[in-house]
């Protein structure tokens, strides 16, 4: 089984929604999903947002936090992904987000191929976890964005069969 049928196959299994918010991939991640049969079930929206002021404008993501980390990072990727669970019209359970370079940056940026990922869940208890990565892949731009893309739809389940254990620790944590 591919990896976007395994994804379908398991929102769907658990009546999950997921949606995007892609940058470097431009939309890939949710096309992919959209590519398999019953993948309406599941997948909610996609944001494609590659500039600042749409990362800003429509994902909530701070500017300071794009100036001290720099686009490629995984404190972008994250406030992209939380941005995008937190807009009026997702009724997304997940959020998959991803930014990074496909191809050569600036110098002394990150090198060719680096991809920052996110994932953001809503928890039982109406809070959220997210989780970040962050990958360098190898080939021309577009191998690079077919990669990142699949690797973040590969992470899913992963990153949903450790909320558990964050739940666990975050009510040990707040316990008298």
């Amino acid at each position: 089984m591919n990896i976007p049928t395994q994804v379908v196959s398991f929102l769907s299994s658990r009546g999950l929604k997921l949606a995007t918010a892609e940058s470097c991939t431009a939309g890939q991640i949710a096309s992919y999903l959209a590519s398999v049969p019953g993948s309406g079930e599941c997948l909610d929206v996609g944001f494609v947002s590659y500039s600042p002021s749409g990362k800003m404008g429509f994902l909530g993501v701070q500017e300071s936090t794009m100036k001290q980390y720099g686009l490629t990072s995984e404190e972008v990727a994250r406030e992209m992904a939380e941005g995008a669970l937190r807009q009026d019209g997702c009724c997304a359970d997940v959020v998959v987000s991803n930014t990074g370079l496909a191809d050569s940056g600036p110098d002394g940026g990150p090198p060719a191929g680096t991809q920052c990922f996110a994932w953001s869940f809503h928890t039982r208890d109406g809070g959220t976890v997210t989780f970040s990565e962050t990958r360098r892949f190898a080939g021309d731009r577009n191998d690079v964005r077919s990669a990142a893309a699949l690797y973040a739809l590969a992470r899913v389940e992963h990153y949903f069969n450790q909320l558990p254990s964050v739940s666990r620790e975050r009510h040990a944590r707040s316990a008298p």
